[in-house]
């Protein structure tokens, strides 16, 4: 019987904005969720997980997360925030001076442009954003069947459906939309799939009542209700 060991996926939050939940919060702060959003996400796949906490926003604190990440054994590294191009984005700074192979940095996704992705020796990194709906849709997008492929799965890609559209969509431009949406049931076998409103990676609320992702790919006209799109359904 063919087993694998359950990968090890570490996670390192980062930024100063960040306090643990139940603290009391200063101007210019947040409470860390995306780490307990990865975790569980990770975990309802048959991964172990490792927190790293919350990297500060320098250069050494994030180095610092990066190497206890490597000295854990991890087959995984996941960061979340730090992945954009402010002052205060190093986290691809850091993986580069401990010798990261970037294999891409942003791609044409809505949300999570920023994402990031490379080797850095045996393991594995996926530099998520810090806005926690596209650092979920990512992880969910890329993590989960970097998961299933190192647990020796033979079903690994995601499955897509067909749905009806609830609501009318305007065209795209040119990055390729996953759109948040509930289902309802139909009579003729499709779910109708109805965007949620606003789509801003900030919402989080959006992405709890949302039970699919309508996908839209870059440059496609605008699609009337009724017509047919392309869905993908969300964890329970």
């Amino acid at each position: 019987l063919p087993v694998h060991r359950r990968p090890r996926i570490a996670i390192l939050a980062t930024g100063d904005a960040l306090v643990a939940p139940g603290s009391s919060l200063a101007p210019g702060q947040i409470i860390l969720s995306n780490v307990f959003a990865l975790t569980a996400l990770a975990r309802s796949e048959g991964a172990e997980t490792i927190d790293l906490g919350i990297a500060r926003d320098t250069l050494e604190s994030t180095t610092d997360g990066i190497r206890r990440a490597r000295n854990s054994g991890a087959d995984v590294l996941v960061t979340t925030g730090g992945a954009s191009v402010g002052d205060h984005d190093l986290v691809q700074a850091a993986l580069k001076a401990e010798g990261t192979d970037m294999a891409f940095w942003k791609i044409a996704l809505r949300p999570g442009k920023p994402m990031m992705h490379g080797k850095l020796g045996p393991m594995r990194v996926l530099g998520l954003p810090g806005n926690p709906v596209s650092s979920y849709i990512c992880a969910y997008l890329f993590l989960v069947p970097l998961i299933r492929a190192l647990s020796g799965r033979t079903q690994i890609d995601h499955v897509f459906e067909q749905a009806t559209l609830g609501r009318e969509l305007p065209a795209n431009d040119q990055r390729q939309d996953y759109l948040r949406a509930r289902l309802d049931a139909s009579g003729d076998g499709l779910p109708i799939a109805t965007s949620v409103g606003a789509q801003d990676s900030s919402l989080v609320a959006n992405l709890a009542a949302a039970q699919a992702l309508i996908v839209r790919p870059p440059f496609v006209p605008a699609a009337p209700a009724g017509s047919t799109c392309t869905i993908l359904r969300l964890p329970n």
